[in-house]
């Protein structure tokens, strides 16, 4: 037998890590060759529903509607962010309009006795 040691092995090193998305560079079209666009994702139905219920006047199916659309672009990835937010904040203010409108009216009524009652008169 030899005294000689076999040489140790080298150290494992683990390849870099890459990241999830690496964006490729703009490469100029060939002669006749169309460029290449990645597509836009859809557009999330339940944002597009959020805005126009909101427009119409349904504050309040808005505002549902547009936390719910946003959860799921958040999950999915999807498009129609602005739409759902915007579907939010015009619901937000319907329904602070319309709630305004009602205090109002209650309001009338019970301090000024505005209504039926107040124009009926017995002699």
């Amino acid at each position: 037998m030899s005294d000689v040691n076999p040489p140790e092995p080298p150290a494992y090193t683990p390849p870099p890590a890459q990241p999830a998305y690496q964006a490729q560079p703009y490469q100029q079209p060939v002669y006749g060759q169309q460029p290449y666009y990645a597509p836009a994702p859809p557009t999330n139905t339940l944002a597009i529903v959020s805005l126009i219920l909101s427009l119409v006047g349904v504050g309040l199916g808005g505002i549902i509607t547009g936390h719910i659309a946003r959860k799921q672009i958040r999950e999915r990835g999807e498009g129609g962010a602005g739409l759902a937010l915007a579907g939010l904040i015009i619901g937000y203010i319907v329904t602070g309009i319309v709630v305004a409108y009602f205090v109002v009216v209650i309001l009338f009524v019970v301090v000024f006795g505005v209504g039926a009652a107040a124009t009926y008169n017995s002699y």
